[in-house]
């Protein structure tokens, strides 16, 4: 019952999508389905990255989007959240060389400081060379929560407190990184 509700949902969401991404002004990424990109001015707080790169409020960063219809369509059938994190993180991987050649050949490479995501799955995501940071305005945080939690739902098998406490947070990868990394 419940795998069919889901499935109904992802078959609507399919159908929005499209609606949805010509309203944002995404744009693919070369040789990937599961991240969609833009520029974008920042709005949080100042951060300093690891490698020394300042972020602050108006700075320029390719803002990165999971194509969350997609996932979820091949996280359906998957069983244990430590299968479906696998394929997230494998698929986010691949993706990422695209994201770097994107950023490469944008009219303001120069300007651009880096990558920006907010998500709530930010295991491993040190491991691409993301820094998590914490969301400090309180209204926003709260703004994403709820955005969040309907994909969320559909995304894990089984709900338990420990996982619905897990707060979206910024995910950044500085330019230089980005390209050391993956280019």
């Amino acid at each position: 019952m419940l795998a069919r509700m889901k499935l109904c949902v992802i078959t609507i969401w399919t159908f929005l999508d499209p609606i949805y991404y010509a309203f944002t002004r995404l744009t693919y990424v070369e040789d990937s389905e599961i991240l969609r990109v833009k520029v974008t001015k920042y709005k949080g707080r100042s951060c300093v990255l690891a490698d020394g790169t300042e972020i602050k409020k108006n700075d320029l960063l390719i803002k990165i989007h999971l194509h969350n219809v997609i996932l979820l369509r091949e996280l359906l059938g998957m069983k244990g959240e430590t299968s479906k994190a696998r394929l997230i993180y494998k698929q986010v991987k691949q993706a990422l060389p695209g994201v770097a050649n994107y950023l490469h050949n944008h009219p303001k490479k120069n300007e651009i400081k880096g990558l920006v995501g907010i998500t709530a799955l930010n295991k491993g995501s040190k491991r691409l060379g993301f820094e998590s940071i914490t969301i400090s305005n309180k209204f926003y945080l709260w703004f994403k929560l709820i955005v969040f939690l309907p994909m969320y739902c559909m995304a894990v098998s089984t709900i338990s407190g420990q996982s619905i406490r897990r707060h979206p947070m910024y995910l950044f990868m500085s330019k230089h990184t980005l390209f050391e990394l993956y280019r």
